[in-house]
């Protein structure tokens, strides 16, 4: 009888904790920082993964803790006791976040993401605790101030911009990190509904996506910007702007290429939403010259979550491993002359006809400058039926 009159005492203050640490974030959180709910839901999935991973607490703790908090908070919502199960498992599942996870603490770890990758959590010394007791708690949950290095390969940005929601179909639904990242940026950068979401997993997106043969990995010594740079660039484009009966009355290769890359300044602005966000249009044929010789790359960008130079170098056949190295020399003019010191380096990017992926991903690793491989169709490239079927662009515009 008394052993249990101790537990429903620390149920009752592990449910003053989680209280006043709600009532606390549902201020920060008005200000409209989605990233201080998440550390909550964090900071309670460690607190109550400490407390039942160990047996500290019974079976029916989780229950009784959220009855407290629904009678002392009326109208709460989204603690119930299964979702203080999936604040636990969420704190599970990204347990190494937590800089203290190999020590026996209550501490939180919560990281929110900073310039210099040094991290902190905002002062509590203003919120008023229920009781002494508690503070104990309250604090375990979230800190004082607390600042720690973290891994600076880890997409933070894009983890405290994703729902928590999202964040519970992810960690369910995929068990390999380098996917749940995948599907984190994915949402991140293009504000998937669940309901997405859900579609993307279920499809298994992230083994059957169409990336680029590249060798970023390998010459990106940052691997969060590695990360970014694969997730940045597809392996095919359509480029249905493309007059393709010009190309098709040339005879040179060379004046082919001249025509796609006129048609492309010309509609740049479709280019540039095919080709991905955050590009800037520097220029064409842009004059490079080192020792006296002339280069002259077909198209120059700047993308500014890369905080890099991107070149685009058209062909209008099929790849060939000489366009890597004409690729190269660009990339080494481009990084010696017109880099800035503040900048990433340079990227190149050979946009072709055709391409063996398996192929270009063999002989490109061999190569020391960041470079891929993608391919472009135009809309005589699509099958008949299918472009019968797509509604007229004028049309379309009309109609909405």
């Amino acid at each position: 009888m008394e052993n249990s009159k101790l537990l429903t005492d620390q149920y009752n203050q592990a449910a003053e904790a989680i209280k006043t640490a709600i009532l606390q974030s549902q201020y920060e959180a008005s200000q409209g920082a989605n990233r201080v709910q998440l550390a909550l839901y964090y900071g309670i999935g460690k607190f109550i993964s400490t407390k039942t991973r160990k047996c500290v607490w019974g079976t029916n703790a989780l229950q009784t803790i959220s009855d407290k908090l629904r009678k002392d908070l009326p109208g709460l919502r989204g603690f119930s006791a299964t979702s203080l199960k999936k604040m636990r498992l969420f704190y599970e599942s990204w347990i190494k976040l937590d800089a203290n996870s190999s020590v026996a603490t209550d501490e939180l770890t919560t990281e929110i993401l900073r310039e210099n990758s040094v991290v902190e959590f905002a002062d509590t010394q203003d919120v008023i605790k229920s009781s002494v007791a508690t503070d104990e708690m309250f604090n375990s949950i979230v800190p004082i101030t607390f600042s720690i290095i973290t891994d600076t390969n880890f997409p933070l940005e894009d983890f405290f911009r994703v729902p928590f929601s999202h964040h519970v179909e992810i960690y369910t639904r995929e068990k390999d990190e380098e996917a749940r990242i995948y599907y984190i940026h994915r949402t991140a950068e293009e504000h998937l509904s669940v309901e997405q979401l859900v579609k993307l997993i279920k499809e298994d997106t992230f083994r059957h996506c169409n990336t680029m043969p590249s060798n970023f990995s390998k010459t990106l010594s940052d691997a969060s910007l590695a990360r970014k740079a694969v997730m940045m660039f597809k392996d095919e484009y359509l480029l249905d702007f493309i007059n393709v009966e010009q190309i098709g009355e040339r005879d040179s290769i060379d004046v082919d290429e001249r025509v796609v890359e006129k048609q492309i300044i010309e509609n740049i602005k479709k280019f540039i939403m095919t080709f991905g966000h955050d590009f800037a249009f520097i220029g064409n044929q842009y004059h490079l010259e080192i020792h006296g010789v002339e280069h002259f790359p077909d198209l120059l960008f700047f993308n500014r979550e890369l905080n890099a130079m991107v070149v685009v170098e058209l062909k209008t056949g099929e790849f060939k491993t000489s366009y890597l190295g004409q690729l190269m020399g660009y990339l080494s003019i481009l990084d010696a002359k017109v880099k800035k010191p503040h900048e990433n380096p340079s990227i190149g990017i050979v946009l072709c006809k055709s391409a063996n992926k398996e192929y270009v991903e063999f002989v490109i690793q061999d190569y020391n400058k960041p470079m891929g491989v993608a391919t472009y169709s135009t809309s005589a490239d699509v099958p008949e039926k299918l472009r019968k079927a797509l509604p007229d662009i004028e049309e379309l515009k009309k109609l909405l």
